[in-house]
């Protein structure tokens, strides 16, 4: 790492320029390591995987509001008993899907902003999109992968702080 004042080489750990007393941009340390590399393209995944929840939401109440009012007119078409209920359920799981798309976008923002709160909540939506076969799944396992570990709460609550 080098100041971005005076150019002179800073040592690991180094916090300020010794020749010109500038304090150091970015980290402290400097490294590889998983959630530094692996939470960006986290937070963009999860915000990608909740558009595609609010396409589905919306299509939902879609066909809640729109296309079973018209099955319902065709002559010898579904049981009333059924439509009387079938409306209503299709229109609460496309709500909870796009309650789902919201939290899924709060946790990409959150990741990309690097907020303290962002890594707890991505953990928790990893293990519910773990249900969610392939593409839940796969952003689940990456999630957890990136997040999950003792050694990643520390580089993570590290960038947190860096932000």
């Amino acid at each position: 790492m080098f100041c971005d004042q005076c150019g002179l080489h800073l040592q690991m750990g180094q916090t300020h320029c010794v020749r010109c007393g500038k304090a150091a941009a970015g980290l402290p340390e400097y490294g590889r390591n998983r959630v530094r590399e692996h939470v960006r393209l986290v937070g963009i995944l999860w915000m990608a995987y909740s558009s595609l929840h609010v396409m589905v939401g919306v299509a939902a109440l879609f066909v809640s509001k729109f296309v079973l009012v018209w099955v319902n007119r065709i002559p010898n078409g579904p049981p009333p008993e059924v439509m009387e209920w079938l409306p209503a359920l299709v229109s609460t799981a496309g709500w909870l899907i796009l309650v789902k798309a919201a939290l899924g976008f709060a946790v990409g923002w959150g990741l990309l902003q690097r907020e303290e709160w962002a890594r707890t909540f991505a953990l928790v939506l990893a293990f519910v999109a773990l249900l969610s076969v392939p593409i839940g799944t796969a952003i689940g396992i990456y999630t957890l992968w990136v997040l999950l570990p003792a050694q990643s709460e520390r580089e993570y609550r590290a960038l947190a702080a860096a932000a």
